[in-house]
């Protein structure tokens, strides 16, 4: 246990020292600890989640060059040089891809060999060569890392045939621990992924994929190109992305958004290599505000400030649509997610779909299907997407979704629902969801005759309802955990022993309405939540315009200085030293002292100019005038004394002893109580408390505990147990 406390102590040191965070992200301290142990681990994170620092992090830490394989130069370049913002040393990242000359090549090799180098990021085309095979074979490897993993089985042949060839490769190199990571990956992807990199004993640690920070909407296709410009320009100077289809509509759409004074430009494969490089360049460097682009855009781009994500076709999968709208919002700040929708536009991919092999045109049906029920689903959009990640959300609303904000009238399912699991019941496990609602309406299909089935009871029971509405009833059962899906044949659908027993017993189940998205009215558009406020607007922006210059003389993207949540912090804090600088969230030593000189100089001005308190002056005065009651308070506990007693002795109220104790603790000071704890509380309560704070709260706020915890737990326990869990984690 011991050993244990010293390992985490340790990493939250690095964690500070080299990224400037004073706690890790849901599962990223677990994670770095199996890897560190030397396990193989397997990561499914959101993006946003902070993959990338759970193999950064344990590289700085080990011996060795940690080798990662990324699938894109951009993504490779992007993370270099952030890695490169945190260390002095400018080798301690470097990527060996096709972009390089000979003569760079061997510059890296030079510095990997010389020890300089802590991570060494490949494209896995690069990897299978020859010669880096037998330069590898001369390093000590730390660690292997393979990034975006769902390469391996969402595109396969197709896409990256390399990445099916990753295990054998390695081993050739030599045996080192593994961590793959992927921010999409339902069950069945999951699955391929293991077997094909020969990992099914990994550690698997699945992070929850719910994005709190996102709204997801969806709107009637009426006029899109009218909507998207209205809604730019109620957003101006945010950074966005929309995705078409067709390369046709890219260049469209953006020479449309450009005649309209909004700087955009286009992004799609058809386009020569330089000047597709160049627009993604201004639009990392902030030069323009939108990316109209096809899906060939995004997977490389690692910019956190991304306001919205617009779809102007409906995407082929949910899969495709989570990776997408995943782009937004990535700091944690605000994050708009518009998809325009239209049936007519699933029926062309369906066309689209023609001429290919006969398993992937199923596949493609299914998946889309899957996007078909999530277009016309009333059920909270997030409760959807979380479904088909095999992730429940118990939430009864969301909150930040279009069917949550703006409900849409239902009807009542529940003896259709009945009926559905029963018709499932009688042709068993055999069939797809596409079957079963042919059946329900009476549509006769080739399978529906060779099988037999219209001749069941229940074919055609449905057919005054229309088959989207059944298969809305179906998806509801799915949802609800009515129905099984078999993940190694994909699509087949069985009812279990939850459906039976919902036969029995049924509970009242609502879908929505039917429409036609082609003849409604434009909805208002929803109000959205928008991200934390900065505490001085003015500071923020001046911030900002300076962060933007510092980016242009080191030729790197604004986001790899300070990303805006560091800005914030700085618009609150007030840091006017280089060591005050250290300690604002995301700045580390390396960042403070590359970056920080000039920023504490306009900070200092500004204070100066504006007759600024800085919150740091305040703690001092307040501080300084309780000096005797801090000092007396912090031996008493180090004495193990009462708190009764201490509270006597300095003529306070406990409350007021909580506050001072609280105020000691906010200012870094580490105490142990846990002797009075043990005391004053049942354990049980001391750990459901203490869990509450490290697992489930998302701020320290003492009202939120005690809505959440309960009626049997009370203020003062709250508090105390809150100033362990502050002193053990945050201090």
């Amino acid at each position: 246990m011991s050993q244990d406390l010293t390992d985490r102590n340790l990493l939250r040191e690095k964690l500070k020292e080299y990224f400037g965070f004073t706690s890790f992200k849901g599962n990223q301290e677990e994670v770095i600890l199996n890897l560190l142990s030397g396990r193989d681990t397997f990561v499914l994170m959101p993006t946003g989640g902070g993959k990338s620092l759970c193999y950064q992090l344990p590289a700085l830490m080990m011996d060795g060059v940690a080798i990662v394989i990324s699938p894109l130069i951009a993504l490779m370049k992007n993370q270099v040089d952030a890695m490169r913002t945190f260390s002095d040393n400018s080798g301690i990242a470097h990527f060996l891809n096709s972009s390089l000359s000979r003569a760079a090549v061997q510059q890296v090799r030079d510095e990997v060999l010389a020890g300089k180098t802590k991570l060494l990021y490949f494209a896995p085309e690069s990897l299978t060569k020859e010669d880096n095979i037998a330069f590898l074979r001369k390093i000590k490897i730390s660690f292997y890392a393979i990034d975006e993993a769902h390469c391996i089985s969402e595109w396969g042949h197709d896409f990256r045939p390399e990445y099916r060839r990753i295990r054998p490769i390695i081993n050739d190199i030599g045996q080192a621990p593994l961590i793959t990571l992927t921010a999409t990956a339902t069950p069945k992807v999951q699955m391929d992924i293991q077997k094909n990199l020969g990992m099914t004993d990994a550690v698997v640690f699945k992070s929850s994929f719910n994005r709190p920070n996102l709204y997801y909407e969806l709107r009637p296709k009426n006029d899109p190109d009218r909507d998207i410009i209205r809604y730019i320009k109620q957003n101006e100077g945010k950074s966005g992305i929309i995705y078409c289809l067709s390369r046709k509509k890219v260049e469209e759409l953006a020479e449309l958004l450009v005649a309209n004074n909004i700087k955009a430009r286009a992004y799609h494969a058809g386009m020569d290599a330089q000047t597709r490089a160049d627009n993604q360049d201004a639009f990392l460097m902030e030069e323009v505000d939108v990316i109209v682009a096809t899906i060939a855009f995004g997977m490389g781009i690692d910019k956190p400030d991304v306001r919205f994500v617009i779809h102007y076709d409906i995407p082929k999968s949910l899969e495709g649509y989570y990776q997408e709208t995943g782009r937004a919002g990535r700091d944690g700040g605000e994050g708009h997610c518009l998809t325009f929708y239209n049936y007519k536009d699933i029926q062309k991919l369906e066309k689209f779909m023609q001429g290919k092999p006969v398993a992937e045109q199923e596949i493609g049906k299914l998946l889309l299907l899957e996007t078909e029920s999530y277009a016309e689903s009333a059920m909270c959009r997030r409760k959807t997407l979380l479904h088909y990640f095999g992730e429940e959300y118990n939430e009864e609303g969301c909150g930040a979704c279009d069917n949550c904000c703006n409900p849409r009238p239902l009807l009542d399912a529940t003896q259709d629902l009945v009926k559905a699991l029963q018709a499932l019941r009688a042709i068993g496990d055999k069939f797809k969801m596409e079957h079963l609602v042919s059946l329900l309406v009476g549509k006769v299909t080739a399978a529906i005759k060779s099988y037999g089935h219209a001749k069941l009871e229940w074919f055609g029971i449905g057919k005054s309802k229309g088959d989207r509405y059944w298969s809305a009833v179906v998806r509801q059962g799915l949802i609800m955990g009515l129905i099984d899906k078999n993940i190694e044949n994909y699509g087949l659908i069985s009812i279990n022993e939850k459906g039976e027993a919902y036969i029995a017993k049924p509970t009242k189940v609502m879908v929505a309405q039917d429409r036609d998205y082609d003849e409604e009215e434009r909805e208002a558009v929803a109000a959205i939540p928008k991200g934390g406020g900065v505490a001085d607007e003015q500071l923020f922006v001046m911030l900002k315009d300076l962060r933007r210059k510092v980016a242009q003389k080191h030729d790197l993207p604004p986001f790899v200085i300070f990303q805006d949540p560091s800005l914030q912090d700085m618009a609150i804090q007030y840091p006017i030293t280089i060591e005050e600088m250290q300690n604002i969230s995301g700045v580390g030593v390396g960042k403070a002292n590359k970056f920080g000189k000039e920023f504490v100089e306009l900070i200092k001005a500004y204070v100066e100019e504006n007759d600024i308190i800085r919150p740091q002056d305040m703690v001092v005065k307040s501080v300084a005038n309780k000096a005797g009651n801090k000092i007396f308070i912090i031996q008493s506990i180090d004495r193990q004394m009462d708190f009764e007693d201490i509270a006597r002795a300095k003529d306070l109220s406990f409350d007021e002893l909580l506050s001072e104790i609280e105020a000691i603790v906010n200012s870094g000071t580490k105490l142990n109580i846990q002797y009075y704890l043990s005391d004053y509380m049942d354990e049980d309560k001391i750990e459901d408390i203490y869990l509450y704070f490290k697992e489930d709260s998302d701020s320290d706020s003492l009202d939120d505990a005690l809505e959440e915890l309960g009626d049997e737990y009370t203020e003062e326990e709250i508090r105390l147990v809150r100033i362990k869990f502050l002193c053990e984690v945050g201090n």
